[in-house]
């Protein structure tokens, strides 16, 4: 069955991919494709809409990424959005410039008006929130197109020209912090592009399969297993598709939470799967031993989980893939196209320059992590393998800020395992994103008994999320705060202070490092 697509025509911002996974919850198939596609690429997959993404660019600037104008010749609709609106009006007949300081620049929540007889808007409030981020402004719009809403800064915040089916809007509809965005996204799909939703993540799933089984044929398959959630959908999605071929590697590479090597072991020892743990402690110590710039500890281990793999590899003979469980925020944050870096992952940006296989297969590379946990659900895996905590795979070689050493790994061990407890035990587990541990350098001067102690801080850190490409920081109850903090410096050696961070992402990252 061939279903319907939308191709998100990708020009750099860092919420392109985002911009994808809301077309996908509203039930329609989508692509993202760089604005550098051939027209006759674009064509030849006959989508009955483009959305057309933010980027950093100014359309009028020397070096824009721009596409072939044509596109507005295919009589398909198109949605631009923020930079993608700019192109299309300045394509079109407009005029773009840059805001003057006082006016039309904007960014952040923004109050904003719109006029609901235009179909992008159609059974919505007249006013809401938007999500702003924009330096240039429309002073004119293009002949035939009409305004759609307006701000008390800028009265060209939506266009639209309903008779060929182009809308723009200066916001962006995808964040969560434009209220009705996803429904505007929706009302294109629908209202505008005609779209009948037939598209599943058990459809993305039996393609999935289909195209690994084509990929594969009869070679060997390695798998990279952390236990997380990720690599543990990958593992079950390869199974699905190989069966026998697949070799799952566990990696105790010593960073581990606590327990948390064995608790892999026995889950998916029980699997109809090859299965192989290496316990690996000392060899990634010793590559870390003095290392404290956190690129250079990812780039290591990285290198060294490569390495470890291929050894392996060459023990069970002849594998031609590593399949590693990959998403799609791990590739934004590791730099995608125009997109900038902001760090690498080690299943991305850290792997090194030559790889000992025929190629590496990552087929959860485009979807995030709760259409991730979707997926797992499809496959038919446990609730609390699909529910497991976020954990990256450098582990806590980025949650001890500095050099690391075996005794700061037990210690933070220690101490996280406390602070999990104690959220499980307030039933904030499931509310609660994600939740951790971080042994600071810092140390301070404290007081236990009557002694005098120079010992780290360690920093809690909580946050709630739908896609972890945004987060805000969670708002623990003080009295589980309070539970935490005194049983971790009671019985966790060499700490004496508790911080709790309370940084959103943006500004900050998840992770410390």
């Amino acid at each position: 069955m061939k279903h319907q697509m939308v191709i998100v025509l990708d020009f750099g911002g860092q919420y392109n991919q985002l911009i994808a996974r809301r077309v996908r919850e509203c039930g329609v198939y989508c692509e993202v494709k760089p604005y550098t596609t051939p027209l006759e690429e674009l064509k030849g997959m006959e989508p009955i809409g483009f959305i057309f993404t933010g980027g950093p660019g100014s359309v009028y600037a020397e070096d824009a990424p721009l596409c072939n104008p044509e596109i507005f010749n295919l009589g398909v609709p198109v949605l631009g959005i923020c930079y993608g609106c700019q192109f299309m009006a300045h394509t079109l007949g407009g005029r773009v410039t840059a805001a003057q300081a006082d006016t039309a620049r904007e960014y952040g929540k923004t109050k904003t008006f719109f006029d609901t007889d235009c179909r992008l808007f159609r059974g919505l409030p007249a006013e809401g929130v938007t999500w702003m981020s924009h330096g240039d402004y429309m002073a004119k719009v293009p002949e035939g197109f009409s305004l759609a809403a307006h701000t008390d800064a800028c009265p060209t915040a939506a266009i639209c020209d309903e008779a060929r089916g182009f809308y723009g809007v200066q916001y962006h509809p995808e964040v969560n912090h434009t209220e009705n965005g996803v429904q505007m996204i929706r009302n294109f799909l629908y209202e505008v592009c005609g779209a009948a939703g037939d598209w599943t993540m058990g459809d993305y799933c039996k393609t999935a399969i289909r195209e690994i089984r084509e990929k594969v044929g009869h070679g060997k398959v390695l798998l990279a297993l952390s236990g997380g959630v990720d690599s543990s959908v990958a593992a079950a999605l390869l199974a699905e598709a190989v069966g026998k071929q697949l070799t799952c590697v566990f990696v105790d590479h010593g960073l581990m939470r606590k327990d948390e090597g064995d608790e892999v072991e026995a889950a998916f020892s029980r699997w109809n799967i090859n299965f192989i743990r290496v316990n690996a402690e000392t060899r990634f110590l010793v590559k870390l031993a003095g290392v404290s710039e956190p690129e250079h500890k990812r780039k290591i281990i990285g290198e060294e989980f490569i390495r470890v793999f291929e050894e392996v590899g060459k023990e069970i003979g002849s594998v031609d893939y590593l399949v590693q469980g990959t998403i799609y925020p791990d590739v934004i944050e590791s730099g995608a196209g125009d997109a900038a870096v902001i760090k690498s992952h080690h299943n991305v940006g850290g792997l090194p320059d030559y790889v000992d296989f025929k190629e590496i297969i990552e087929p959860l590379r485009m979807l995030f992590k709760d259409e991730v946990r979707q997926l797992g659900r499809e496959l038919g895996l446990p609730e609390y393998l699909v529910r497991r905590q976020p954990f990256p795979g450098p582990g806590l070689a980025i949650r001890i800020i500095g050099d690391i050493t075996k005794e700061k790994a037990d210690t933070l061990r220690e101490a996280d395992a406390i602070f999990r407890e104690e959220i499980a035990n307030a039933g904030l587990d499931t509310e609660i994103s994600q939740y951790f541990a971080v042994l600071t350098n810092t140390r301070s001067v404290g007081v236990m008994g009557d002694g005098r102690t120079y010992d780290y801080t360690l920093a809690l850190r909580g946050v709630t999320t739908s896609d972890f490409m945004t987060a805000d920081w969670a708002r623990i109850p003080y009295d589980v705060l309070d539970r935490v903090s005194v049983r971790i410096v009671n019985e966790v050696a060499g700490i004496n202070r508790i911080v709790y961070d309370i940084t959103s992402k943006p500004p900050g990252t998840i992770e410390w490092e």
